[in-house]
Formats: structure tokens, C-alpha cells, sequence
């Protein structure tokens, strides 16, 4: 029996590097979720371009007649990186170097244009990790440097140890600025072991006098407090970076206390590289989702009626954290992947019969020999076609990447997931009762990660050696036992109504019923939180042989589980994350217009 095979991606497509440069623009209509997020009243500001078929190829000339940067080149953006490297590199007199230096590299990675000055980044850190070492005074001494480089030199992979912030683990009548106590719990947030208690203690008296200078009438009226609400509300570890991105670009002033000891030129050079580079990066999201709808629609995903569509919600996780205009390959894959483990989800829970899910798994487990297995149903043929397409296509791609054949990695990462997926069936089945060991070595599986995270490890740079593979397990485990955990306690009420067990009820059934539900959902905060940091603490870690952007994929999934599941189940609900759809793919920046040019065009 022939498989129909749905061609995924035009064999002429090229991921686009700069659509905003010299090249034509691009101008596809996108109007997937057209849902206007809820904003509060904002102050003035000058709208980039309306969000219509032409708005997205309008928004880069826009946004540069804006700023001052009429028909913007590639060499007047080549101009302005150039500028502001040399800023990067430039030696400060004074006492405030170091401060000044990582200010910058603060702002760049705040706007999300890190990645082209990696090399002046990497100059200015180790030399500030030397400094680190030495306990330079100019570090030790000055609470806000101290705090701001720990941060950034832990959080980019260097060695630095928590209980060099020990001077300041307790609070103190001298430590009541709203930046240093800002920086300091923003520090406190990149905890890697649960045996950080300096950093829980910084966190714990820093984040209290916040929540007093919040509520008293002094800081109601400086551009810090919107700044301190988000950090109080939204830790890092919560967030998407474009989201990220867009927000800090569209309020500069939450970032006053770094800019202001900025030259004016080095400011609007900074703005300007942000706003030319989100805005190019939007045309391109808007283009790769408008390819992926196609294929939703080419594969039939849509005609299946038990289905869930969140390809808008897969692929805003990807454009989200993987958001560099040449990772298209692995935002479009981890999408896809997102959107097959959804739908093999659903049919495994409200959409198949035992004997449809049993012929699946046959297909699957038999691959290259399926043909000898007939359809069970036209929903079976529908899911393992588009399965089986995306997959041989993917493995074909990602062969080349890599220079030997890895399809056999990808389909035996479905055939995991579908013998796991098969094992609930048969607790099910037979009312078996897992323990909450059992339960979660199969659910760390089942959770359906895999699929999405893994492929894409292919796609981010690096070439990846076969025994590397290996080397992932404990990233796997550590990601997926994080996410399983948070998702089961926001939808244990769903599930319990529909007979399913997750580790809330199999938590409280284990205390024989000595344990409230609400008391298990607290306690299985406590691993949630281990999972996280131990992750956190693989991800920087140097000894691995895991490439370091591979290592970064899961925690970008690790981060996107805490966005969809911190404060509720905003993964099953069409309207709950549309705004954030909306922000980081549709619509275009919104700048205030008090930062219209600082200087006339001519200083290009």
C-alpha cells in the first residue's frame, strides 16, 4: 500500500538571511491568529506600519524613516555595527570600566543583537572574569557591578561561584537602591543547585524590598518600575527572548540607568541595529508560518476532527527562542514536529480506538516495510502519512547538515514515543495504578518532546557526533521531567475528570490520602525547581561534549514549558498566548515618539 507523501518544503526553498537588507522584501499576508493583545494605555507613540498584506514589508523602511535612516544599506548597517564595536572596545578612564562595559553588553543582549558582536562580548567578559578572580574592588565593592557580572558572566559560561556574592548575602541599611537590589535579584535568579543558599538568601530580602518600594509612592513615578514589576512577575527563566526583545526595544527607558552612560551616537546606533534586526526577522517568521499553514493543510492535519491546532503556539516557542534569521531549518522542524506530537497526542487520548492506535504503532515500529500493513482507518493513514513524510524529509535534510544519515536516530525517537504512549494505554486498559516512579519514566517519554527538541539539534550549527547523542540523556530527562511536572500541575482537574492519573493525584494516592491536592501541587514545586536549575547548570556547564547551542535547545523548551504552564494552562487555550503570537510574528514596533532621532541622518 503507497504511503502519500506530502512534500514538505519547495526543494528551491532557501531560508532567507536578510530580507530587510538589499533584497526584495518580503510581503506575505499572515492572518493567523489576528487576536489584538490586551495592552495597557501607553504613553504616544509612532506606529511602525498597520499589521496588512504589505504592512510587514513596510515595517523596516518605516521604522528607518522613524529613526532617522532613510532607505537604510547594508553598508549603513555595516556603519553603525562598526561604530558600535569600536564602543565595545573602547578603554573607560575612571572607576566605572567595568560597569560601563557590561552595561553595553547588557543592552546588546537585552535587544537582542548579541550574536553580532560575539568577539567583543568575549573580550570584554574575560576580562571581566579575570577581574572576577582577582576580587577587583571595582567589582567587589560596587554592589549593582557585583551583581550585574555575575550574572551575565554565569549566565554566558563562565565559572563563577555564588558564594563570591557572600559580602552581600544579607540585607543591610546601606543596600536599599532599586538598582543594586533589582540587579541583585536578577542575580539571585540564575541559581544551578538548590545548594545556592547565598543566592536563595539574596533573592528572598531583595525581592521583599522591592515589593516595599513598589507599593510605596516613591517609585511610582521612575522609569525603574515597570522594569522591577516585570522582574517581580516574569523571571527570566519564564520568558521568551523575542518577547523579551520587543518589549526592551519598544521601552528603552526600562533600560535608562545603562543607556544614559552611553554616548548619544552609541544609543541610537544600539536602537537602531534592534529595530532593523527584529523588524527583518518578522518578515521572515511571517513567511515560515504562512509555509508551515500550507503544509498543515496539505498533510490533512486539518480534516482530523480530534485535533488540536497549536502550530501558531509550536511555532511562536521556536521564532521565540531560536529567533537568528539562519536557524530557519530548526524553527520550521521544531514546529512541525510540534504540531505531529499534538495530533499523535490527541489520537492517543480522545481521537483513536485501541485498534487504530495499535495499527499506528505497527506502522511505525515497521517504517520502511509498512506497505505490508494495511490501514486500519482513514484517520491511521492520515497521521502516520504525514508522519512518515516529514520525518524521511527532515532525515534527508539534516543528513546532508551533518555529512552521514541520521533518519534512523529520527525514526527510532517515534517509535520511543509510541511504545510509551502505548504503555498508558494499557494501564488504562487494565486499571493498573503506576507508581509515581513508574509513571514519571514513562511520562518523562510520553510528554512528546522528543520529537520537537531532538531533530533540531541538527539544525543549530554544530555538527553532532553519533556517541554525542548519548551525552544527551540527562538533558533530555532533566527538560522533560521539569515540563511534565509543571503541565501536570495546572491540568490535573482535566484530567481527573477525564480518568486520567498525573503525579498530583498519584502523589496524593501514594500519603494515602493524607496529602490535599493543594498540598501536592505545592510539593511538587520542590523538584520543578531542582529540574530547572539542575538543567540550567548542564546547559553552562564546559564539561560536556554537547555543543553549547545544542545544549541551549533544551532550555529554550525548559523556558517555553514555564511560559505556557507557570500560571495556569495557557497551552490548550486558543486565546491565552495570542498576544504573544501576535508580538513576536505580526505586529509591528511600536516606539515612543520621544525617541525620534537623536542626531540628523547626515551622521551616517
Amino acid at each position: 500500500m503507497a504511503t502519500r507523501v506530502v512534500k514538505l518544503l519547495p526543494s528551491s526553498y532557501v531560508a532567507p538571511r536578510n530580507a530587510g537588507g538589499g533584497g526584495r522584501p518580503f510581503s506575505l499576508p499572515c492572518g493567523v491568529l489576528p487576536v489584538p493583545p490586551s495592552r495597557a494605555p501607553r504613553r504616544a507613540v509612532a506606529r511602525v506600519a498597520k499589521n496588512s498584506p504589505t504592512g510587514a514589508a513596510e515595517n523596516a523602511a518605516s521604522m528607518q524613516s522613524l529613526l532617522g535612516l532613510p532607505n537604510v544599506t547594508v553598508d549603513q548597517r555595516t556603519a553603525r555595527e562598526t561604530r558600535t564595536k569600536k564602543q565595545l572596545q573602547k578603554p573607560e578612564l575612571g572607576p566605572k570600566n567595568i560597569h560601563h562595559q557590561l552595561s553595553m553588553v547588557d543592552v546588546v543582549e537585552k535587544i537582542g543583537i548579541s550574536r553580532h558582536f560575539a568577539g567583543e562580548i568575549k573580550s570584554i567578559l574575560d576580562a571581566t572574569h579575570s577581574c572576577w578572580l582577582l576580587r577587583d574592588e571595582e567589582i567587589m565593592l560596587d554592589t549593582e557591578t557585583c551583581a550585574m557580572a555575575f550574572r551575565i558572566l554565569r549566565m554566558n559560561g563562565y565559572n563563577v561561584s555564588s558564594d563570591d556574592l557572600s559580602h552581600i548575602a544579607e540585607a543591610s541599611s546601606d543596600l536599599n537602591g532599586t538598582r543594586s537590589l533589582l540587579e541583585l535579584y536578577k542575580a539571585s535568579q540564575v541559581s544551578i543547585s538548590e545548594d545556592e543558599l547565598v543566592l536563595d538568601s539574596i533573592g528572598t530580602w531583595s525581592g521583599r524590598l522591592l515589593e516595599e518600594q513598589l507599593s510605596s509612592r516613591a517609585l511610582q513615578r521612575t522609569p525603574l518600575l515597570r522594569e522591577v514589576e516585570h522582574a517581580l512577575n516574569s523571571p527570566f527563566y519564564t520568558t521568551l527572548d523575542r518577547l523579551e526583545h520587543k518589549r526592551n526595544i519598544e521601552q528603552p527607558d526600562a533600560m535608562e540607568h545603562h543607556i544614559l552612560n552611553l554616548p548619544r551616537q552609541t544609543n541610537q546606533d544600539l536602537l537602531a541595529l534592534g529595530v532593523m534586526d527584529f523588524t527583518t526577522s518578522q518578515t521572515i517568521y511571517q513567511q515560515e508560518l504562512e509555509l508551515l499553514d500550507s503544509w498543515v493543510k496539505e498533510s490533512r492535519l486539518d480534516q482530523l476532527p480530534f485535533a488540536r491546532m497549536k502550530l501558531t503556539y509550536f511555532y511562536l516557542s521556536a521564532a521565540g527562542t531560536m529567533f537568528s534569521q539562519e536557524l530557519s531549518d530548526a524553527r520550521i522542524f521544531w514546529a512541525m514536529n510540534g504540531v505531529l506530537t499534538t495530533v499523535v497526542d490527541d489520537f492517543f487520548d480522545v481521537g483513536g480506538s485501541k485498534e487504530e492506535l495499535e495499527n499506528l504503532t505497527t506502522l511505525v515500529e515497521m517504517w520502511e516495510r509498512h506497505e505490508e500493513t494495511k490501514y486500519y482507518s482513514k484517520q491511521v493513514e492520515i497521521v502516520f502519512s504525514a508522519i512518515y513524510s516529514s520525518v524521511n524529509q527532515l532525515g534527508a535534510k539534516a543528513s546532508v547538515v551533518q555529512g552521514r544519515d541520521v533518519t534512523g536516530h529520527l525514526v527510532e525517537i517515534w517509535r520511543d514515543l509510541l511504545r510509551n504512549m502505548m504503555t498508558e494505554v494499557e494501564w488504562r486498559e487494565c486499571s493498573y495504578v503506576p507508581t509515581p516512579q513508574e509513571y514519571m519514566e514513562n511520562a518523562v517519554v510520553t510528554f512528546a518532546l522528543g520529537p520537537v527538541v531532538l531533530p533540531s539539534l541538527y539544525f543549530v550549527g554544530p555538527k553532532i557526533m553519533e556517541s554525542t547523542i548519548t551525552d544527551i540523556d540527562e538533558l533530555f530527562r532533566l527538560m522533560s521531567t521539569c515540563g511534565r511536572l509543571l503541565n501536570d500541575v495546572q491540568t490535573y482537574e482535566r484530567e481527573y475528570s477525564e480518568g486520567k492519573l498525573n503525579s498530583v493525584s498519584l502523589l496524593v494516592l501514594q500519603s494515602g490520602g493524607s496529602l490535599t491536592i493543594a498540598e501536592a501541587r505545592r510539593e511538587l514545586q520542590k523538584p520543578i525547581d531542582i529540574c530547572k536549575r539542575d538543567l540550567l547548570r548542564l546547559v553552562l556547564g564546559e564539561d560536556s561534549v554537547v555543543p553549547r547551542p545544542c545544549k541551549e535547545l533544551f532550555w529554550n523548551m525548559c523556558k517555553t514549558c514555564y511560559f505556557f504552564y507557570s500560571r495556569g494552562d495557557a497551552f490548550c487555550s486558543p486565546e491565552e498566548k495570542a498576544g504573544a503570537v501576535n508580538a513576536v510574528i505580526h505586529e509591528p514596533l511600536q516606539l515612543p515618539c520621544s525617541l525620534r532621532p537623536l542626531s540628523p541622518p547626515s551622521a551616517l
